[in-house]
């Protein structure tokens, strides 16, 4: 049954179990923040959306948005005298945006949850993308970089979203990873841009310096 949450739409993609920091100054998110300040605090939750064109900041904002994102909580906040806040989120479970509704200020949406089913052949799926994941870390060490993960997961719905979240993506690749419609579809799409991505580091003598994970990522 769709729920109406409000909607913070970012030019990045945001999946499950990830950890993300926000800082919050633009006039309509802090409005959102506000708001979500009157709730209890395990009600402080809210949709984060992809941008699908358009900007999150200035006068001509965001024109449109992809319907699959992630919801998340709060879970600290810091407010300054200026009105600006940073917050900390965890992404909890990706939602489906059936419509958008445009308040006063902030944008809000009637949202589906979305079920996390593991798919044909997950194991055999997690295997191939265990593999390459050890390659693509293997070629990162080449440079001096890493991973920064500690250990792999063994629920093959964990396993999808941490080795998506861990690395170096295009905007479109992480939105198709979010969509998929299980983890074995979302392992092997990984494990095939993994392929090209380790290809692609073979092919160069060096690369620059990159944060791989920009954010945490956690099963809870």
């Amino acid at each position: 049954m769709a729920r109406a949450i409000p909607l913070f739409p970012l030019g990045s993609v945001v999946l499950p179990g990830q950890t993300l920091s926000l800082h919050v100054f633009e006039d309509r998110y802090r409005d959102l923040v506000d708001y979500l300040l009157t709730l209890p605090a395990p009600e402080r939750r809210f949709g984060i959306v992809s941008i699908r064109e358009g900007y999150e900041v200035g006068e001509s904002g965001v024109q449109s948005i992809h319907r699959v994102g992630v919801e998340v909580a709060i879970t600290d906040v810091t407010g300054y005298d200026d009105g600006r806040y940073d917050l900390t989120v965890d992404a909890i479970g990706r939602i489906r945006l059936d419509a958008g509704v445009t308040g006063e200020s902030f944008m809000w949406g009637h949202v589906e949850d979305l079920d996390e089913p593991v798919g044909k052949d997950v194991m055999m799926a997690a295997d191939r993308a265990h593999a390459v994941f050890d390659a693509y870390r293997t070629e990162l060490n080449r440079f001096r970089l890493d991973a920064t993960v500690d250990e792999l997961p063994g629920d093959p719905v964990d396993l999808s979203y941490l080795l998506a979240s861990s690395a170096v993506l295009t905007l479109p690749d992480r939105q198709e990873l979010l969509e998929a419609d299980d983890a074995a579809e979302r392992l092997r799409y990984y494990h095939h841009l993994m392929l090209s991505e380790i290809s692609a580091m073979r092919a160069v003598p060096s690369l620059p310096a990159v944060d791989v994970a920009r954010t945490s990522w956690s099963p809870n």
